[in-house]
């Protein structure tokens, strides 16, 4: 059982929004809780880009590409990460995978599809 697991993809028409979450079950909140949290996606035939980061302290970066579009988030209480995702177009199918990074150990989940075509 992988430490991460996603949810919430599907197919949505353009102009649509999907909620990602990601939980981490088996991480104790002392390690959840000071861990960077992360999403990335991967499309066919292209490298794994980094969608959006929230630091421990609530700190968030965005790829230029989804500024304005997505939302990052966490939940400490729960051990879960949010991805909100508006305005969807083609160019952001992928799938997106959630990361949680502390002191340079990585764990990844296996991903959740996201596919928006009409």
């Amino acid at each position: 059982q992988r430490q991460l697991q996603e949810s919430g993809g599907g197919l949505v028409q353009p102009g649509g929004s999907l909620r990602l979450s990601c939980a981490a079950p088996r991480t104790i909140s002392s390690v959840f809780n000071p861990s960077q949290m992360a999403w990335y996606r991967q499309a066919p035939g292209k490298e794994r880009e980094l969608v959006a980061s929230i630091t421990a302290g609530g700190r968030t970066d965005y790829a230029d590409s989804v500024k304005g579009r997505f939302t990052i988030s966490r939940d400490n209480s729960r051990k879960r990460t949010y991805l909100q995702m508006n305005g969807l177009g083609p160019e952001d199918t992928a799938v997106y995978l959630c990361n949680r990074n502390l002191e340079g150990q990585s764990f990844w989940g296996q991903g959740t599809q996201v596919t928006v075509s009409s």
